[in-house]
């Protein structure tokens, strides 16, 4: 069986709000060059994301926001839901296919085709709400994800661990009554979205103040995240992986360093190979520092190797 699969697509490259905007395709670019020139680029079984269907994204997303986020696509230049977060005419085939990409993986690690997961796509979804984008976010590509793996598969408890910047306040909101969902998130606070610090049945949290760096970010994991996983013992794990928590990023105001995203995979993997025969589903969100954001890459995908 192939270790690790590597999903991403075109299409995510033809979202682009302007070249000022972080959020820029020069991210998913950054990653993919940094991924090939890696010396075991070639044990990755390539795939081509296919769109999510209406379907999929409903099983996460009310449907009109849907209609919304379809019929706010411009026929030229850009259309701004909020100051952080716009549409150009192709971001609406650039969001099936990250999303699409993602249920894609969930396939094709439950039916053994590989082990493990990494989506490059963009744009990113964990601040997306059931009927809200913001914050870059436009569909929650992994909670799209999760609820596909939820209804396909005969599976009682998925993991879900983010470790972006900032909080996944999408992620936490759709799943706040799921009980077959673990949520466990590390990031920034205060800082945007000026949420997600109080835990709750099913959601683990572990703020970091500004600062914060690699021992602090593992003491916190390892106090919080990994008896909580471990007591889970979930069926398939998926990772909100941010990579702006990276000392160079100019967006994230904590220190963390490649071998911390090295390190956290690691350990996810080997509670994966205890309780979930392997899988994971690792899908990309925020990272803004193009130089950082491939070395972080490779760190985290060769280490689910």
């Amino acid at each position: 069986m192939p270790r690790v699969a590597y999903l991403t697509h075109p299409d995510c490259l033809r979202h682009d709000v302007g070249p000022w905007h972080p959020e820029s395709p020069k991210r998913q670019q950054a990653i993919d060059a940094a991924l090939r020139a890696a010396p075991w680029f070639g044990e990755l079984t390539e795939i081509e994301a296919p769109q999510a269907t209406i379907e999929q994204l409903a099983r996460a997303h009310a449907r009109d926001h849907i209609d919304a986020m379809r019929s706010a696509i411009p026929h030229s230049g850009v259309a701004w839901l909020d100051p952080d977060t716009g549409l150009n005419p192709f971001s609406w085939n650039a969001a099936l296919a990250a999303s699409g990409a993602v249920v894609h993986a969930v396939d094709a690690v439950m039916a053994g085709e590989a082990k493990r997961a990494f989506c490059n796509v963009r744009p990113p979804g964990h601040h997306a709400e059931a009927g809200r984008a913001m914050g870059f976010c436009l569909f929650n590509n992994i909670a799209v994800g999760v609820r596909h793996a939820l209804a396909g598969y005969p599976i009682e408890r998925i993991a879900i661990v983010d470790f972006d910047v900032h909080h996944g306040n999408g992620t936490e909101a759709i799943f706040r009554d799921e009980p077959r969902v673990l949520l466990c998130s590390s990031f920034r606070h205060p800082f945007y979205p000026y949420s997600g610090a109080q835990p709750h049945s099913g959601y683990i949290p572990a703020p970091l103040p500004q600062g914060a760096d690699g021992v602090q970010f593992r003491a916190a994991v390892e106090q919080h995240f990994l008896p909580a996983l471990e007591a889970f013992r979930p069926q398939l794990i998926f990772i909100s992986a941010g990579f702006d928590a990276h000392r160079d990023d100019p967006l994230g105001g904590l220190n963390l360093l490649e071998a911390d995203y090295a390190w956290i995979t690691r350990e996810l993997c080997v509670l994966a190979d205890c309780h979930a025969d392997g899988r994971v589903v690792s899908v990309l969100e925020g990272g803004y520092d193009l130089g950082a954001l491939g070395r972080c890459a490779v760190a985290h995908v060769g280490a689910m190797q």
